[in-house]
């Protein structure tokens, strides 16, 4: 029988970004004098990756954004978050003790995040993080990203995993649905940076805490789904 594969998320189930990631978007805005967002406007940007966080704050500030112009501010934003990786973020309190019972269990880790993998790929590597996995793929690795079923299912076969014997770990509405699209259990984390509390979004589960992440735990929301 295949081992259970554990998928995370990253920003804001895995690692608190929330710093990094304002840092880096106020400097990116600045460029067009927009006033700064703070942690209390991030629930409503993040999820989507860097084009569409950009987007969002034009948006928010009630300021159009020349089309033209998105890719300049991305590529501000990449250079900015790139120099200062990692910054402040840190990874959330008992994740790396849930990864060892997890492993220790037999089960397998990967990644899915909308987190362009340019972006990705070197703060997992930087947080120490990389060969945990055997699988990480980012909002560009695919043509489609969370909450499309395709982007967490393609994670899956990539790791050598069965969607009946996998589970995504997320802290936001695009982590459940992609679950709930691909008929894949879930667990929501009540951490990170959704815009509505995650128990709202119907997750198999929900834990306040890594400690609460467990090999028991797992296996039962996984054969939940499967009942």
């Amino acid at each position: 029988m295949t081992a259970p594969l554990v998928v995370f998320d990253l920003d804001g189930t895995m690692i608190d970004t929330a710093p990094d990631l304002i840092e880096s978007l106020n400097h990116t805005i600045a460029a067009a004098d927009l006033e700064p967002v703070t942690f209390d406007d991030l629930t409503h940007l993040v999820g989507q990756g860097a084009r569409v966080m950009i987007r969002r704050a034009f948006a928010l500030r009630g300021a159009p954004l020349d089309e033209a112009l998105v890719e300049p501010l991305l590529e501000r934003f990449l250079a900015h978050y790139k120099a200062h990786m990692p910054g402040h973020s840190r990874l959330y309190e008992g994740l790396t003790d849930a990864f060892d019972r997890l492993e220790a269990a037999g089960m397998q880790l990967a990644v899915c995040t909308n987190k362009l993998e340019q972006l990705a790929l070197p703060l997992l590597d930087k947080m120490g993080l990389t060969d945990r996995f055997v699988a990480i793929t980012g909002g560009d690795t695919f043509s489609v990203r969370k909450p499309d079923a395709r982007h967490l299912l393609g994670t899956i076969e990539r790791a050598g995993g069965d969607p009946k014997r996998a589970i995504l770990i997320g802290d936001s509405i695009n982590d459940i649905l992609a679950a709930k699209n691909a008929e894949v259990a879930s667990i929501g984390v009540t951490f990170g940076y959704s815009d509505v509390p995650v128990a709202s979004l119907e997750p198999g589960h929900v834990i306040s805490h890594f400690n609460q992440l467990t090999p028991d735990l797992v296996t039962a929301v996984i054969a939940r789904i499967n009942a």
